[in-house]
């Protein structure tokens, strides 16, 4: 985050911050970026902020944003029990899952999970989108994937659009084939 004095007459400096990932750092550069931490004195100063509650998350769900694989499910998905198989696929490819925020919202996942623009931006070698449609709000976090692959039986959802592989199809149908693909070539 860089904060510059102001040139167009404002009183205060202007900000820019940035999701992270959202960029490929410049070759050559540090990576780094100058911190000015707040004192603690200063939070909530206007008594605008509090903590009510503090859920702390779990391990696997605290490294999508690391993840080289993400298996990740939307409203297709159908219910909670709808990510079993998007997580036994995700298991067999050394993965994570993820979710649309329609997956999110409706109960099925943490919010954790949630990848796009109000959620997490990754940047994973493979991404697999399960009945996610790939709204823009979606695409927002998972845009810098290397490898898009989508499974959807609509075959005009957005999604198609940028996938690297576009499945038409039922997801039920085609995870638990790709995932026991995947196992028999690995040996498991």
């Amino acid at each position: 985050m860089t904060v510059s004095e102001p040139t167009d007459g404002a009183e205060e400096p202007a900000i820019v911050l940035v999701l992270p990932s959202t960029f490929t750092p410049v070759e050559g550069g540090s990576g780094k970026a100058d911190v000015a931490p707040a004192p603690a004195s200063e939070a909530g100063a206007l008594g605008a902020a509090h903590i009510v509650e503090s859920h702390p998350a779990e391990a696997a769900v605290a490294n999508l944003e690391e993840a080289s694989v993400i298996v990740a499910g939307g409203r297709g998905v159908g219910s909670a029990d709808g990510f079993v198989p998007l997580q036994e696929l995700a298991d067999a490819l050394g993965g994570a899952v993820g979710a649309s925020r329609a997956a999110a919202d409706a109960g099925w996942v943490p919010y954790q999970l949630q990848i796009g623009q109000t959620g997490k931006v990754v940047k994973p070698a493979l991404y697999v989108g399960c009945g996610i449609s790939g709204a823009i709000q979606h695409r927002v976090g998972m845009q810098t994937a290397e490898n898009v692959l989508a499974i959807n039986n609509d075959p005009d959802a957005p999604i198609g659009e940028f996938a690297d592989l576009f499945v038409v199809g039922d997801l039920f149908t085609i995870v638990p084939k790709l995932t026991a693909e995947i196992r028999r070539r690995k040996g498991r």
